[in-house]
């Protein structure tokens, strides 16, 4: 699985690339003007106009290059290449607009042809103002950048311009959601839905403690007419693990725990990796995206169904953190996965692990929010007023999926598990700005132990920090609370504006949706302190990326798969770890089953020779297997973050 690297921000003293530039006086002054902040543990070396960041591990560079002038983007990036390394012959794969922005009044990013056996990343992003580009190009390891996403995205999120001062929101007056202001946010919503072909949203606004609107746009199911509203059930996804955490400041509230216990004292069967670790594992450790576990979740992706919840516990065992506590943010579900279910075991520690979890959090949140559709069971969630997931399918039309998929999440549900609605959110988001006080005005949980969640941690890109099952970020220096949740066909956030007391809620049953967050942020910015009017851009924006990155990814597949390649393969493969890759013949072609994916088969020539099968149906993740042999057994080779997971043919 490719990672999708957004370039951010890089800002090394002006007066350093001054002062080592050996061009001219005015080149240097050139090379001064632009500011951008470097990640500080990355070698850096200055060239002329172009400075190179080097990742602690060597093999992972980030360049800035200051071309000058160029044709466009593409020339741009061509000459940032020949600098930075002139035998680099990558081939083009995707070049995508994005939205102007930061001073910046072209932004073009753009990937290039790798190898899955490489294990390789290689992109650019250039930027123009007036008639002068800078070029980001990032080159290296892929296991490396997926491990450094939060300092790859400083770099690229904070590079500007000459002489730009950024937009400031400090000292405006937040102007009240009046039904005006609701109104612009409704219409930018279907607009926006409109324009991504999102078939149904559903948002909820709330200012100074009260729910202005809730509400829907567009329908549950595309081609049905039932419409969604605020009451409509969403899969929430990552979400669920503020809720989660929420759980566990009711129980410190308790006195069943302190945020600073190793985690052993409560759970002794809790193991992560060496003794060492295990010892060294605190309860606020679980939920902070700083102790250095890479993702895993194709560990239960693609793992057969019916595990228990126990299972988040064994994978932990056998998990080890690829950096130290504390020192690289890295985002994973099964630690997540682990605090919720710590929590429900001290609540009810005579029940089964799920069991109890799922009684805690209905009994210490939803029950006195009053979060009545709000649940666990999948049953309930898959009933009655609930919104149908939607993704692209081969093709890159917009179309209905099955649910199946998101089943993958049960075992592990404190991560993402949750079904909602824009109503119950409300709740919730009301309970966060009170700071814990129920919309009732009744005391749900201590100041103290709300707030600690949202206490800066680990830094995930510029202005932007990971607390405990949430994340805070300075927009224009104004203070923004959030989480986001991502499953197949559902992706959504809650926003936080604590210092107006202002609060949002986003719900989309579209994996197109995902597209919609950041902009309807933006305008959410826009509509309460006056702000530049750039959501609308972006939008666009995102419209034509998704459009190209469809057209780019059916190009390079053969639909059905090489009859040579599909003729060559095992009908069974496993690995001992994760479970089997099933190859099955479906009319008359071939389809592999992969866990909870599941699709026709489709297959890709990769740059170096080899060759991919990826599954070819609906939604937002596919299985990509690379073809090989060991020891004379056919193999099949699926990579995920940071791990490898090598299938052979088994009889």
């Amino acid at each position: 699985m490719k990672l999708a690297l957004a370039l951010a921000l890089l800002s090394l003293p002006a007066a350093l690339v001054a002062q080592e530039s050996p061009k001219s006086e005015a080149a240097a002054q050139d090379a001064a003007e632009i500011t951008y902040t470097a990640p500080d543990d990355w070698a850096a070396s200055v060239q002329g106009r172009m400075a190179v960041y080097t990742a602690p591990e060597g093999n992972l560079k980030v360049a800035v290059v200051q071309v000058g002038s160029a044709a466009d983007a593409n020339a741009a990036a061509a000459k940032a290449w020949s600098l930075f390394n002139p035998q680099a012959e990558r081939e083009v794969r995707l070049v995508t607009a994005g939205a102007p922005g930061d001073g910046w009044e072209e932004r073009v990013n753009i990937s290039y042809e790798t190898s899955p056996n490489e294990r390789a990343v290689a992109s650019a992003t250039a930027l123009r103002e007036g008639g002068e580009w800078v070029v980001l190009i990032t080159d290296g390891s892929e296991l490396v950048a997926n491990k450094r996403t939060a300092a790859i995205s400083l770099v690229g999120q904070s590079i500007r311009p000459a002489g730009y001062t950024p937009e400031s929101f400090a000292g405006r007056t937040a102007n009240p959601l009046t039904s005006e202001r609701v109104q612009l946010l409704r219409d930018f919503v279907a607009v926006s839905a409109e324009t991504l072909e999102v078939p149904g949203v559903a948002i909820a606004l709330i200012d100074k403690g009260k729910v202005v609107w809730q509400g829907g746009y567009g329908v549950r199911t595309l081609g049905e007419a039932a419409p969604v509203d605020e009451n409509t059930k969403f899969m929430i996804a990552s979400n669920t693990k503020g809720m989660a955490t929420l759980l566990l400041s009711v129980l410190a509230d308790e006195g069943k725990l302190r945020w600073e216990q190793p985690v052993t004292d409560l759970f002794p069967e809790f193991r992560l990796g060496s003794d060492e670790t295990t010892r060294s594992t605190l309860v606020r450790h679980l939920v902070c995206a700083c102790t250095g576990l890479p993702r895993k979740d194709y560990a239960f992706i693609l793992a057969d169904s019916g595990a228990p919840a126990s299972d988040t516990f064994r994978q932990l065992a056998q998990s080890e953190p690829t950096s130290d506590f504390g020192e690289l943010y890295q985002y994973n579900n099964l630690m997540a996965s682990a605090a919720g279910y710590l929590g429900g075991a001290l609540a009810y520690p005579d029940m089964e692990l799920g069991a109890a979890f799922d009684k805690a959090m209905k009994t210490r949140i939803f029950d006195p929010l009053g979060m009545s559709n709000t649940t666990f069971d999948f049953e309930i969630g898959e009933s009655g007023n609930w919104a149908r997931p939607h993704g692209f399918d081969v093709e890159g039309e917009v179309t209905l999926l099955s649910n199946r998929f998101n089943h993958l999440i049960t075992p592990h549900r404190p991560a993402g598990g949750a079904w909602s609605t824009a109503a119950d959110m409300a709740k919730y988001v009301q309970l966060e700005l009170s700071k814990g006080l129920s919309p009732e005005g009744v005391r749900v949980v201590s100041e103290e132990n709300i707030v600690e969640r949202r206490k800066r941690g680990v830094p995930i890109g510029e202005n932007a920090w990971y607390g405990m099952g949430l994340m805070e970020r300075k927009i224009a220096d104004v203070s923004v609370v959030t989480h986001g949740g991502t499953l197949q066909g559902y992706h959504s956030n809650f926003y936080l504006l604590p210092d107006a007391g202002i609060g949002a809620v986003i719900l989309t049953n579209s994996d197109a949706g995902a597209s919609m967050l950041s902009p309807f942020l933006r305008r959410l910015l826009e509509v309460v302190y006056d702000g530049k009017p750039e959501a609308a851009q972006e939008v666009a924006a995102a419209a034509a990326r998704l459009e190209k990155q469809a057209e780019v990814k059916r190009a390079s597949l053969t639909v059905p798969g090489d009859p040579e390649v599909l003729a060559g393969l095992a009908s069974y493969y496993e690995h001992p770890e994760i479970g089997s890759i099933r190859i099955t013949r479906q009319g008359d072609t071939l389809a592999m089953k992969a866990g909870f994916v599941e699709g026709p088969i489709a297959t890709r020539e990769n740059a170096d020779g080899s060759v991919s099968l990826v599954t070819a149906g609906p939604g937002l993740v596919p299985v990509e297997a690379v073809v090989g042999e060991l020891d004379g057994h056919r193999t099949l080779t699926v990579r995920d973050n940071q791990h490898e997971y090598v299938y052979v043919e088994t009889p």
